[in-house]
């Protein structure tokens, strides 16, 4: 038996492990929002679980076995497997809950959705080789993520005092719900985090200074443990999209 499964069994924790792409050398952290934005849920939680890296290239024979047909991420609960990524986090907010485990389902709807189309935004503008349609796709990528903006600098219902009428004009909360992190944010930052490495590596875009509102978001999430010791290093970003970018012609 592994030592987390001991420690976390002494300690009434399931036994939990999470499968995640492995990097280019086959070990370390690879690029997938995914994978990360699992990571997230369960360190957010603060339960016990290990963390193992699968080389795509190379999976072993044992976790074909496990998950036959299945690519990480996925997660072990307690022994039994569990894939799609959008139930494992309902599943975790299922099982992992107060008074023990936080719930991290956000407090307001509208912050589900902010920034939902953004990565598709980034991902038409960088897999882009027309040069005549580039401008276009860079127009609609800047209005999505101008979108966010207002939305993160918006003050959310709570956030406002009926009662007050110095009220903030603009928010100054930290992540999409208020001032904790929340699932709206393990699914969106790591998703803002490549496109803004990505970008700037690959076409030289770099989100505007003036959106202060998305990169007070970026900053206070590079402040937080649980995104920066779950996020895979800048130059494995770049590498996972050198042939994914694609050169304007």
């Amino acid at each position: 038996m592994a030592w987390f499964d001991i420690a976390a069994k002494k300690l009434g924790f399931p036994t939990i492990e999470l499968f995640v792409k492995a990097g280019s050398d086959g070990e370390s952290i690879g690029n997938c929002p995914f994978s990360q934005r699992l990571f997230m849920i369960l360190w957010l939680k603060g339960v016990i679980f290990n963390v193992t890296t699968v080389d795509l290239k190379r999976k072993p024979a044992d976790l074909q076995d496990l998950a036959p047909g299945t690519n990480p991420p996925f997660v072990t609960f307690n022994g039994e497997v569990k894939v799609d990524v959008n139930k494992i986090e309902e599943f975790l907010e299922e099982k992992l809950t107060p008074p023990r485990y936080p719930k991290l389902a956000t407090t307001h709807a509208e912050s589900n959705t902010a920034g939902i189309d953004v990565f598709a935004k980034f991902s038409a503008y960088i897999k882009n080789s027309r040069k005549d349609t580039n401008d276009g796709l860079e127009k609609a990528l800047l209005k999505s993520l101008q979108r966010l903006d207002e939305f993160l600098r918006t003050p959310l219902p709570d956030e406002i005092d009926a009662n007050n009428t110095d009220n903030p004009q603009e928010s100054t909360r930290s992540f999409l719900d208020g001032p904790d992190l929340t699932l709206a944010d393990c699914n969106l930052l790591p998703k803002l985090h490549i496109l803004k490495v990505v970008a700037r590596k690959y076409r030289g875009f770099e989100i505007p200074a003036d959106m202060v509102g998305v990169w007070r978001y970026l900053n206070r999430a590079y402040e937080r443990e649980e995104f920066t010791n779950t996020c895979p290093v800048e130059r494995e970003i770049e590498f996972a999209y050198i042939d994914v970018a694609k050169r304007i012609k």
